[in-house]
């Protein structure tokens, strides 16, 4: 049995170099180590290129190293405007809303001088025929359609006349206009009291005293 398997190893190890020498014999499978191909030559215009284009960038770096200092300064301060613009877009929205929120400093506002001798004239008429709740509503109606023209984020449809007469952002001259005319209104609307010619004086009083101080007389139209 020795002898069987010794014969049998001995034909697999002459079969296996048989084998491996019908390969290495097969031109088709290379064995040999093969050196590169040398790489082409750079070509002659391309050297002259880049030898011309050295020579035209040569004295820009030199004045770009020259420079330099001046340089670093313009690129630090664009990089603060450039910081400082994205600060700005990013706050801005929210710097917006605060203001919004805070109270501003009373602005000194009045109605046109025309426009106020006109109304004070067509009231003086209602109030000359004894209509004195229309005369006292005419001048609260147009002073509220005034204020929406300069102020219109500053109404809402549910405002009435004695929360706007408390709006900060008025003159503190308005909001005595308001007051006054706003209690002789409810007065008239909600108690039911006819307004009398002591209250319309007292309303357009007010009203002459701040739309036109000392500059009008009624039914003269100045």
């Amino acid at each position: 049995m020795a002898e069987e398997a010794q014969v049998t190893g001995t034909e697999a190890g002459a079969s296996f170099d048989s084998a491996w020498e019908d390969v290495r014999a097969d031109g088709d499978i290379q064995y040999e180590v093969v050196s590169p191909p040398e790489p082409p030559e750079t070509p002659q215009w391309w050297l002259d290129f880049l030898e011309w284009l050295a020579e035209i960038a040569a004295p820009v770096a030199e004045a770009i190293a020259d420079a330099w200092p001046v340089i670093r300064i313009v690129l630090l301060l664009l990089l603060a405007i450039g910081v400082l613009t994205l600060l700005w877009v990013i706050l801005s929205p929210f710097w917006e809303e605060w203001r919004g929120r805070k109270p501003r400093a009373e602005a000194y506002w009045e109605p046109e001088a025309a426009a106020a001798r006109q109304l004070l004239d067509e009231a003086e008429l209602l109030a000359d025929a004894g209509r004195f709740d229309e005369a006292t509503h005419l001048l609260l109606y147009r002073s509220i359609e005034d204020i929406k023209k300069r102020k219109p984020n500053l109404l809402r449809p549910s405002s009435t006349s004695r929360e706007i007469g408390r709006f900060d952002s008025l003159p503190q001259t308005a909001r005595a206009m308001f007051e006054i005319i706003a209690d002789q209104v409810e007065r008239s609307v909600f108690k039911a009291t006819p307004i009398g010619e002591e209250g319309w004086t007292r309303s357009r009083d007010a009203y002459r005293n701040f739309a036109l101080p000392k500059s009008w007389k009624a039914g003269t139209g100045r």
